[in-house]
Order: C-alpha cells, then structure tokens, then sequence
C-alpha cells in the first residue's frame, strides 16, 4: 500500500491537522515506510507461538467499596494554597 501526499492531505484534513504542503511529502515517505514495516511484520510466521501475557489479561484484586467521611479534614485542606469555610478555592477556569 503506498501513501502519496494526496493521501497524507486528506488524512490530516480529517484529522484536523494543519501541515503545511512541504510537510507532506516527507510524511508521506515516513508514512509509507510504516505500512511497509507492518506489511513485513505480518509476513511473520507465528503459528504455534503462545501469546504473551500483559496486565490486561490477570484478575486483579480489587478493594472492597467502603463509604468513608474523608478523614480529618483540617489535614486534606493543610496542602491547600487557598481555602475558605472547608473548602478549596481554585481560579476561576471557565470564562
């Protein structure tokens, strides 16, 4: 499968992304260069070979879900820069 900048231009178009037209035939090699090395990779005979196992693939232990009041308040509000009346006070992020 070879990439041409026509195809870098639509794929970036639809990914929103600005490039600049001397970008794309660059990105168009490195691109192309990529499906190659996938291409060879799927060339690879793995008939037989186990899967590895990841993290995804265990069980992992999970804690019992227990309703706590949070502690002692004065210490989660001690690291706080800013509080008032128990709470946080952050600026203002939504104009």
């Amino acid at each position: 499968m070879a990439i041409d900048a026509e195809t870098v231009r639509k794929v970036a178009r639809l990914a929103r992304i600005a490039e600049p037209e001397e970008r794309l035939a660059p990105l168009a090699q490195e691109l192309d260069a990529i499906m190659q090395w996938i291409e060879q990779l799927q060339e690879v005979d793995t008939d037989g070979v186990e899967p590895m196992t990841s993290v995804v693939a265990r069980a992992l232990p999970l804690r019992d879900d227990v309703v706590v009041d949070g502690g002692d308040p004065a210490r989660v509000l001690a690291n706080a820069p800013r509080t008032t009346d128990g709470f946080f006070i952050v600026p203002k992020v939504v104009e």
